[in-house]
């Protein structure tokens, strides 16, 4: 073939594949089942609604996401066996406030995995076409972006889910004054959550919102507090909503525990911070010592060499 109809031929087949998807965008004259109206209503409810009503989502083309769905799918299950801890995995997806479920993840960090070993094929090839990297360097350097872009989205996540849970616990003193605001002037804990969603906009306000949906759709607000400690994971949180659970079961009053839990919230966190300050004081004399004495000990004795210099 000329290269002449190797360049047609890559060009035919990019732009059959645009008009293909650009037909796909296109909106579907034929009436929707019954199943695929209901299924949007109970994805909440059913894992099978969910799977049904995020079939018809596809990313980032329609048409070929409808073709590679099913082989992403499977190579994300597959994937998931060979590297474990999906339970793990789904509770770092739920602390970091990201919305993508297991299998999602798992094709993102399998699609990140085949990016980094394009790339590292790439530049391996155009390191042995220029002579610039040794035998070693080629063969180790492929499966090594393989592996660094299998790793980078779940570093990536980790880091993510870290940031938010301190969020979540800086926030936490602040809204427990709320609430106890709130029980003091009358309103019961369902309220008082709504009220504190409603006018907050951290994560820890977002997170009591999502407690408060959970009991509109006909879950007890004591499971519902349980759920939310056992899916975050923090010990602060925890100790609130247990607290908070014994006080609805036995019916005393509510607004000064919460008060009391606001305060050592605020007492551990001011621990955490002297023990953080602790910890670092040896790296805060790195460039005390490394920097500012060199400089100091340059600028003291630099003038007296010169002058010697000069003088002799």
């Amino acid at each position: 073939m000329s290269p002449a109809g190797g360049w047609a031929l890559v060009l035919g087949c990019t732009l059959g594949l645009g008009l293909w998807s650009l037909v796909a965008l296109t909106p579907r004259l034929r009436r929707a089942r019954l199943i695929d109206r209901v299924a949007p209503y109970l994805s909440d409810v059913s894992e099978a609604a969910r799977e049904r009503a995020g079939r018809h989502t596809v990313d980032p083309l329609p048409v070929l996401g409808t073709l590679f769905a099913p082989a992403a799918a499977r190579a994300a299950a597959v994937l998931g066996d060979v590297l474990g801890g999906s339970e793990l995995l789904a509770r770092r997806l739920r602390q970091a406030g990201s919305g993508r479920s297991v299998v999602q993840f798992r094709t993102e960090q399998l699609l990140a995995a085949v990016l980094g070993l394009a790339v590292g094929l790439t530049v391996t090839i155009l390191g042995s076409a220029l002579g610039t990297l040794s035998p070693l360097a080629q063969v180790a350097l492929p499966p090594t972006a393989f592996l660094v872009g299998g790793a980078l989205p779940e570093l990536v996540l980790r880091r993510r889910a870290r940031a938010r849970l301190r969020r979540i616990e800086a926030e936490l003193p602040l809204l427990l004054e709320f609430l106890s605001l709130s029980l003091s002037a009358g309103e019961g804990l369902q309220d008082a959550l709504a009220r504190v969603s409603r006018a907050s906009s951290g994560e820890l306000a977002a997170e009591f919102g999502v407690v408060v949906a959970r009991v509109h759709t006909g879950i007890p607000l004591t499971r519902a507090l349980h759920e939310l400690a056992a899916e975050l994971r923090i010990t602060a949180l925890a100790r609130c909503v247990d607290q908070m659970i014994a006080v609805l079961e036995r019916g005393t009053p509510l607004a000064e525990v919460l008060r009391a839990q606001a305060s050592d919230a605020r007492g551990v966190a001011k621990r955490e911070l002297l023990e953080s300050g602790g910890k670092k004081e040896v790296l805060m004399l790195v460039p005390l010592i490394f920097l500012i004495l060199p400089l100091t000990v340059i600028f003291a004795i630099f003038p007296g060499v010169l002058v010697l210099q000069a003088g002799f």
